[in-house]
């Protein structure tokens, strides 16, 4: 599972009305069919949409590619414009306990929220939000809720009421680090090279058994590197995130 944003060249407007919006979330639905994906939770914004998926029997890198050049070919000959229309490269991170997973969700739903454009989750119509609490949503068949709702309850009324609670709840989430800066984030392979440089003569899973000392200088490297989020850091090393954190 990843969580996903895609965001407009220098920050541009990618959506400039409601036929924009239901013309990518058209393109999710036929790529979503074409791959066999699931789509957990999205949320489309001005310049930018967050999405939360599950791969089918493409690489994620793949469908977002053909998702990116559909829309892109579609904005250029309404607009009669060209050039490119997204960053070069999506940003994404691995979703790889259901906390996270739900986080992320709620996260996604209270964009528009934590932007100030609405005042609750389920007052933007361009998110997955209303889906979740029963409502009506388009595309009818994008949506994959019940994965997510069966962890509250099994009880489709019990579980909505739950998951509504959960996803109004004030918080802090934080979840895509250095989100504002959109550099390139390196996948775990390019990763793991670059922090085996940082590591010298020592193998990744002998960083844990370093002195505190020695090991927090490491660490502190490890977090200098371009394009490694710390949370990705400490899924190949083996450790907390708390602990590359506080290093």
């Amino acid at each position: 599972m990843y969580h996903v944003i895609v965001r407009g060249a220098n920050r541009q407007e990618i959506f400039h009305d409601e036929e924009d919006r239901l013309k990518f979330l058209d393109i999710l639905q036929k790529y979503k069919t074409k791959s066999g994906m699931a789509f957990y939770a999205w949320c489309l914004m001005g310049n930018h949409v967050h999405l939360l998926v599950k791969e089918g029997s493409e690489s994620i890198s793949i469908v977002m590619k053909r998702i990116g050049v559909s829309y892109a070919n579609y904005y250029n000959w309404k607009y009669k414009t060209t050039g490119h229309l997204f960053q070069d490269r999506f940003k994404s991170e691995n979703v790889e306990t259901v906390g996270y997973l739900l986080t992320v969700t709620r996260y996604i739903h209270q964009n528009p929220v934590k932007a100030g454009i609405v005042e609750k989750p389920h007052h933007w119509q361009w998110s997955s939000c209303r889906g979740y609490y029963g409502q009506s949503v388009y595309s009818l068949d994008l949506l994959d809720p019940h994965y997510l709702l069966r962890m509250f309850s099994h009880d489709i009324s019990i579980a909505q009421a739950r998951f509504r609670n959960f996803n109004e709840w004030t918080n802090q989430d934080q979840c895509l680090e250095d989100y504002g800066g959109f550099g390139r984030r390196l996948s775990d392979d390019e990763a793991r090279i670059e922090i085996r440089k940082c590591l010298g003569n020592i193998e990744i899973p002998q960083l844990k058994s370093l002195p505190r000392e020695d090991r927090n200088a490491v660490l502190r490297k490890v977090k200098r590197i371009e394009g490694v989020s710390q949370r990705q850091a400490a899924r190949i090393l083996g450790v907390s995130v708390n602990l590359v954190f506080k290093a």
